[in-house]
């Protein structure tokens, strides 16, 4: 997993940006939790596991934090015992540089 990634911060995205493809998306992809899953090409989704509801909603209110702060929100579920995270720029249809900078910081609150 990347240390540079987790250090950066979101940037807004224009309209018109292209999304990520090729070697320039598989080179983020390889710096994330291998747990996530590239789905498409468009988003990366990982879902994670938790013994009751009570630690599954501490964990997705940690995730809103840092999607505040970043400005860079994700689409959660949440249930009893789990969570999936799904990530993608709406704004370009794609995967932006975004996306991998919150994967990693999610990563971190494992």
């Amino acid at each position: 997993m990347s240390e540079t990634l987790k250090q950066e911060y979101c940037e807004p995205c224009s309209l018109g940006t292209p999304p990520l493809e090729g070697e320039a998306l598989d080179a983020l992809y390889k710096e994330i939790d291998s747990e996530w899953e590239l789905v498409e090409g468009k988003k990366i989704t990982h879902k994670y596991k938790f013994k009751n509801f009570k630690e599954a909603l501490e964990f997705v209110n940690k995730v809103g934090e840092i999607a505040e702060n970043e400005g860079h929100h994700p689409d959660i579920e949440l249930g009893w015992g789990r969570v999936v995270v799904n990530l993608m720029t709406h704004k370009i249809g794609g995967l932006s540089r975004n996306d991998f900078i919150m994967a990693s910081k999610i990563d971190d609150l494992k």
